[in-house]
């Protein structure tokens, strides 16, 4: 496994698993987002009942709102200790604990449920064991990490990674701490298929690459237009040309809750943008929407690698493409098929720095991803040195 595989698997992990971009802006792309917006403001056509298991964090507020705004009637059910303020008092509160503490679920029925923050297979399993027959359609939300490698161009076919433990169902959350992120993928792939078992045909499973947006825990993306933002020179990662894809955690949470209005069911690969981006247009595109001063050196990913400059994880969203050529190239077409959507990079870096600026100042301090200000300097000071 590649270090970036790995460092991606931990932050991923880290992040509580498993959030997108459209053209750069211009009049029609504004024309067109407008247009995606009026509609999926819309109500829709037919109110549900939906259940969301986890729903305080990141995509979770989201979804919750969107839903209520769309006509739903929604129940979550969590811990009550994360965020509880972020959801509105519309929603219904149900409080337990996915380790056991199940009982608030018991006898009552939903048209939707939606799994945001599962990855063991248990939780799925005990989850739908009060479920089956009590919900019509079981949504979960998976990751693009369930894959053991891509191709570019690869699509919901590539084939899964592979669970090499002795028993997944005695996996708990502490399974992946630092020693053990790389099971964050196959134990995915194993709720995904406990998933499909308790709801045969009923089952809609998103596999989404990386969520990005304003209330990213992680920062992976965030690093990028606070950095930007900063101005001056900025260590920029390899090729313009490497391909990023990431997504909005917003057109995320959005767009399942139109998939839930549609029925539909299935394997579908979520992330952006529409159009191939690479790492070079996605940096010209913050520096557009902050209009910011910074100027970008580029600095070949054989050096960045001997500097200990990690991919991923200390230079976020990039990943060479020799040590994962499809990882950041896998094929959507299917979600477009289905109307997902996209905002744009402007609209996108303009909300994240904008709620990144709003955190208390230990938060903005020290970021979760990316190089510190020391580490980017020493490397850029060596880059051009080897160059003179």
């Amino acid at each position: 496994m590649s270090t970036s595989r790995r460092d991606f698997l931990k932050l991923s992990a880290i992040a509580g698993g498993s959030v997108g971009l459209g053209l750069m802006a211009g009049e029609s792309n504004l024309a067109r987002n407008v247009a995606d917006s009026l509609s999926s403001l819309a109500r829709a056509p037919k109110p549900l009942k939906i259940l969301i298991l986890g729903g305080t964090r990141f995509t979770g507020p989201i979804q919750v709102k969107y839903a209520l705004s769309r006509g739903h009637k929604v129940t979550v059910f969590n811990r009550g200790k994360s965020h509880p303020g972020e959801l509105p008092k519309e929603a219904e509160q149900l409080i337990g604990d996915r380790k056991g503490q199940l009982d608030a679920l018991k006898g009552r029925k939903w048209d939707v449920c939606i799994d945001i923050p599962t990855t063991l297979p248990v939780w799925v399993r005990d989850a739908a064991q009060i479920l089956q027959g009590n919900v019509d359609r079981y949504i979960f939300v998976s990751t693009i990490s369930v894959y053991s490698g891509l191709k570019i161009g690869d699509d919901e076919s590539a084939p899964l990674a592979k669970y090499t433990g002795a028993d997944a169902m005695k996996e708990t959350s502490a399974t992946l701490n630092a020693s053990n992120y790389a099971l964050y993928g196959p134990l995915k792939a194993l709720s995904e298929a406990e998933a499909e078992k308790w709801f045969p045909g009923k089952a809609l499973v998103v596999r989404p690459g990386l969520i990005v947006g304003p209330g990213d825990p992680s920062d992976r993306f965030t690093y990028w237009p606070v950095r930007v933002d900063k101005g001056g020179e900025v260590l920029a990662p390899g090729n313009p040309t490497d391909p990023v894809q990431f997504i909005d955690a917003r057109d995320l949470a959005e767009w399942i809750i139109r998939m839930a209005e549609q029925g539909t069911v299935g394997v579908f690969n979520a992330t952006g943008p529409k159009e191939k981006l690479g790492i070079g247009g996605m940096l010209d595109g913050i520096k557009k929407a902050e209009k910011s001063n910074a100027q970008f050196t580029w600095v070949p990913a054989d050096f960045l690698a001997e500097q200990k400059v990690r991919p991923w994880a200390d230079m976020p969203v990039w990943i060479p493409p020799r040590e994962d050529s499809g990882f950041s190239s896998v094929s959507i077409k299917k979600a477009l098929d289905k109307g997902l959507t996209f905002r744009s990079l402007s609209d996108t870096t303009q909300a994240t720095l904008e709620w990144f600026k709003k955190q208390p100042a230990d938060r903005q301090a020290k970021l979760k991803a990316g190089l510190t200000a020391e580490r980017e300097a020493a490397v850029l000071a060596a880059w051009h040195a080897k160059q003179k």
